[in-house]
């Protein structure tokens, strides 16, 4: 640790400046941070620069184009030393134990000052019936590996707790309103994020699948079933299936999808619900026309992201889409997020610089897809495709 804290990664005044804040008083930093989220969100979105071979997946975006970093990733990611620095700090359990309260903190208050009632919509979804799903959808042979028993999202047992699964639904608007700040409301965000991913894909499809329609998707790592719902509003006539590790994450998704149809609104062909590895799911081989990963693979070590990607593969029908939706290394907002922000990222987030170290499409391609393509969807976010080629 201390050779790690000598030497020139001393040498950048931001690294100091970075250091000296962290250790001096958190408390404030917390604060600067909480005022960080919403200035960081207010500038940097649109340019006439887009990621490249974006232009046949950019066709019918709601805004955009949006800008690009000067740089292949952020400079607070891998072995960078303003990287090593923040990491370094981290690695302090005293200080790591502040910023889990400081994180929280940040998160739900900035949440709420945006009109977010993150502890009222954790409090009603603990207060519900929710629990008996879990007993119901639960695969209790499931063996969890070791990346997803970390703590990370600012919880000791990452997403396997109802704690977690009950804070998603905040969690996920509060992002949305961090993304697109030029939204005038959060059903505008919502419409320009999800509608802008659910074009690319669209766009994707339509130009390398051979026509061939959407009968059948899978949303790996669907959480709660936000982009689930999302998916099967898009294309009705598809049977649509969502996945997640966590069972408590798909017994909230199916105990809404149960609440809704107690109304009156049920889908004509109802979601089905697994709690299932994204790695080994199970399902049988060519199976599906789109295999979709949303906000999943940030949250992975490299290993798992291949697993994934090969899993995907194996899954899919000859001319099927794979669509990742994450954060863009290339974005210039992430780029330029301020220092309190990055490192209560980093804190929350164990596997990021693994994550923005990663070229991801030359391992899709490695995997077997072909025509990948990225384009930046919002300010913050990429949208990743490719197409499982017909002679395999």
């Amino acid at each position: 640790m201390a050779a790690l804290l000598q030497g020139s990664i001393w040498s950048s005044q931001s690294c100091l400046s970075l250091q000296q804040s962290t250790c001096r008083d958190l408390r404030k930093w917390t604060v600067e941070a909480s005022s960080s989220v919403s200035s960081a969100s207010t500038s940097n979105t649109l340019s006439s620069t887009t990621s490249s071979s974006s232009n046949d997946l950019s066709k019918g975006f709601l805004m955009g184009p949006f800008k690009e970093g000067e740089l292949s990733r952020p400079p607070w990611t891998g072995d960078e030393p303003l990287s090593r620095l923040v990491s370094a700090i981290i690695s302090i359990k005293p200080l790591f134990a502040l910023m889990t309260l400081a994180g929280r903190q940040v998160f739900i208050s900035s949440a709420e000052k945006k009109g977010i009632p993150w502890r009222k919509m954790s409090q009603e979804c603990l207060a519900s019936d929710v629990y008996k799903e879990k007993d119901i959808l639960e695969d209790k042979s499931i063996v969890y590996p070791d990346y997803y028993v970390k703590g990370f999202h600012f919880y000791s047992t990452g997403n396997l707790s109802w704690k977690a699964a009950s804070e998603v639904e905040a969690a996920t608007s509060s992002m949305i309103i961090r993304s697109i700040p030029f939204a005038k409301s959060l059903e505008e965000g919502i419409k320009i994020l999800r509608g802008n991913w659910l074009q690319a894909i669209e766009n994707h499809h339509f130009a390398y699948s051979g026509g061939k329609e959407i009968k059948d998707i899978l949303d790996v790592g669907c959480a709660i079933g936000i982009s689930t719902r999302h998916l099967a509003d898009r294309f009705p006539s598809a049977q649509v299936t969502g996945l997640d590790l966590s069972p408590y994450f798909v017994a909230v998704a199916q105990y809404k999808d149960k609440k809704e149809a107690a109304t009156g609104k049920q889908r004509e062909k109802p979601i089905r619900w697994m709690h299932a590895l994204g790695e080994r799911t199970g399902l049988p081989s060519a199976s599906f026309d789109l295999v979709s990963l949303a906000y999943v693979i940030h949250e992975c070590p490299q290993y798992a992201t291949r697993a994934l990607l090969k899993e995907a593969f194996r899954l899919l029908r000859s001319g099927g889409t794979v669509a990742l939706i994450d954060n863009s290394p290339k974005s210039k907002a992430i780029q330029d997020l301020p220092p309190p922000i990055f490192t209560l990222m980093k804190a929350s987030e164990p596997w990021m610089d693994e994550y923005y170290s990663l070229n991801l499409e030359e391992l899709m391609y490695e995997v077997g897809f072909t025509n990948v393509k990225s384009v930046l969807t919002n300010p913050r976010h990429r949208t990743t495709t490719g197409t499982v080629p017909f002679d395999s």
